[in-house]
């Protein structure tokens, strides 16, 4: 079991003025070896609040990403184990320590928020998502985007190169854990309304949410994302033959090729899959 003196915050933190000062007072009495706020090119007073309130702060000379953020805190830790938050105030610091202790046994600890605790467009669109990484992923995940998490920090190494530099970091940062073999655990946390206004542009973040979860599993489990396509394909294909066969006693040429798409679908699924076995033992 890990301890908060072995762990260190990464809090990456863009024009956050407003609720920084207050995230990282609160993380300080956990005793934590330290607390690292990444300044992703705020033009607010974002880094000096943070520094004030006894953080240490990296400064990006423009804004970056959340993402990219999170990719400098985890290169300018000494740690072993990071803690990931928000600067917004929504995550408690008093529950930082139920997700630090079981990093060892595990080696993602992800805070679950309730559906209660988010907004009705935000909680539908992340029990889509759920549903399509779980389905996906072929385990339950009851939280694929919260950014309250700890983990050890050579697991996050070893899948720095797939994190985005936007704000879908938690999204790649699970489904390529999971999918590599590492131990993920989700851990039930309470969320408040965030301080400030949110980043996040709900269209456009969530179209590139549904391409992760798609490069993801297509990198790690290609037959996953193939094998439906190409039943759909071939199943269609049978049926549409049979019934112009009964009907008109002829098998179309729309048949026959729809058949071939499914077939050459799978093959290259199965192709796919061989290859990411063969990383896979690397």
């Amino acid at each position: 079991m890990a301890d908060p003196r072995e762990a260190t915050v990464v809090i990456p933190a863009f024009n956050e003025a407003s609720g920084i000062a207050a995230t990282v007072l609160g993380l300080k009495p956990q005793g934590f070896a330290e607390i690292l706020v990444v300044d992703d090119g705020s033009t607010d007073d974002t880094a000096a609040l943070a520094e004030a309130a006894g953080a240490r702060v990296v400064r990006h000379p423009y804004n970056k990403g959340n993402g990219a953020a999170v990719k400098t805190g985890i290169r300018e830790s000494a740690s072993a184990v990071i803690l990931l938050m928000d600067a917004d105030t929504q995550h408690d610091p008093a529950e930082a320590r139920k997700l630090i202790a079981p990093i060892g046994t595990y080696d993602l600890v992800i805070g679950a928020r309730a559906l209660s605790d988010q907004s009705v467009i935000r909680a539908t669109g992340n029990a889509a998502f759920r549903a399509l990484a779980s389905w996906l992923t072929d385990r339950p995940i009851p939280d694929l985007t919260s950014g309250y998490r700890a983990a050890k920090r050579q697991a996050l190494l070893d899948i720095i190169h797939l994190l985005p530099n936007g704000f879908s970091y938690p999204t790649t940062s699970c489904l390529s854990m999971m999918k590599s073999g590492h131990s993920v655990l989700f851990v039930p946390i309470s969320a408040k309304a965030r301080v400030g206004t949110s980043k996040i542009r709900p269209l456009r973040d969530g179209f590139r949410f549904i391409l992760i979860i798609f490069k993801i599993v297509t990198l790690y489990a290609p037959l996953r994302v193939f094998a439906p396509i190409a039943g759909v394909s071939l199943f269609t294909g049978v049926a549409y033959g049979i019934w112009n066969v009964l009907k008109f006693d002829k098998i179309p040429m729309g048949s026959a090729l729809l058949i071939q798409l499914g077939v050459v679908v799978f093959l290259f699924g199965l192709i796919s899959e061989q290859i990411a076995s063969m990383q896979d033992r690397r």
